[in-house]
């Protein structure tokens, strides 16, 4: 368990690093959506397939990953780069997260799970700090910007219900890189004339590509094994306020009362049904 805690941990920090990566890109305009997508599913699918190659083993799945994997992950990282573009931070945040909410947590329904009262409660606590977070940057939104984050939210959510049970996270999500590629491609060439990338914007790509998507993916998948689908989209929460404080730190925004009650709020909310989901596995096996 400590295991599945550790790897949870990291893989939200880069998650959050990888929100930051992209604001960063984003929202100065020295990358455009297309490119940004682009070079970060290509550098995720190099970096992938060089750490499958130099870890062969003799006996390795075959076909690993899937095209309908490799599909949400495309769409996803296409639709969450599209929105930021016309979302505020904030609301962008809400919005993706929610639909990831929604459907990580249909789905575990699907699969039979069913959470006990206080897992409910912690998912309602850490979504009332959530809320409150972003509460500033709720006027208005963009309908097409937030549509498009929405359905980056029920991609993501998709992709990671189709991961759990991974038994091989390096080369299934080495596989689902590759194949998304394909689609990153085809959406840049016919996008072409409107493509615009400074070296900063590649750089940024690159590292989100490499480290905070591809390895970061990894570390997910390898998370799943531990963690039921429900309880996969409850510690997700965690990735806005994670973002929030390294906005503070990275880009030097100001930390604001609010920010710490909901770091408290979605921290705890996320702490305490992890705690119900684990209490409730204990006293079944007993």
């Amino acid at each position: 368990m400590l295991k599945t805690t550790l790897l949870t941990a990291v893989t939200m920090i880069a998650f959050a690093a990888n929100s930051l990566l992209a604001r960063m890109a984003l929202g100065s305009g020295v990358a455009d959506p297309v490119g940004f997508t682009a070079v970060r599913l290509v550098c995720g699918a190099l970096t992938l397939w060089a750490l499958v190659n130099i870890n062969r083993r003799k006996e390795k799945p075959s076909r690993p990953g899937s095209w309908r994997s490799g599909w949400w992950l495309f769409l996803y990282a296409a639709a969450f780069s599209y929105a930021y573009v016309s979302l505020s931070t904030g609301t962008g945040a809400l919005i993706l997260f929610a639909a990831v909410q929604a459907t990580m947590i249909v789905g575990g329904l699907q699969l039979g799970e069913r959470p006990p009262p206080m897992q409910w409660i912690g998912l309602a606590t850490a979504m009332g700090g959530l809320v409150l977070l972003v509460a500033p940057g709720l006027t208005a939104p963009s309908p097409m910007g937030s549509v498009l984050m929405a359905t980056a939210g029920v991609a993501w959510g998709l992709y990671s219900v189709r991961g759990s049970g991974s038994s091989n996270p390096v080369a299934e999500t080495a596989g689902n890189f590759i194949r998304s590629v394909p689609f990153a491609v085809a959406l840049a060439m016919l996008s072409l004339p409107t493509v615009a990338f400074s070296l900063s914007g590649l750089l940024l790509a690159a590292v989100s590509g490499s480290l905070t998507s591809g390895l970061g993916y990894v570390l997910w998948y390898a998370a799943l094994r531990g963690l039921t689908v429900i309880q996969a989209s409850i510690v997700q929460l965690s990735v806005p306020v994670i973002a929030a404080f390294g906005g503070v730190i990275v880009l030097s925004e100001e930390v604001t009362v609010r920010l710490v009650v909901s770091g408290v709020l979605i921290l705890g909310g996320v702490a305490g049904a992890i705690a119900a989901g684990r209490a409730r596995t204990t006293a079944t096996r007993q």
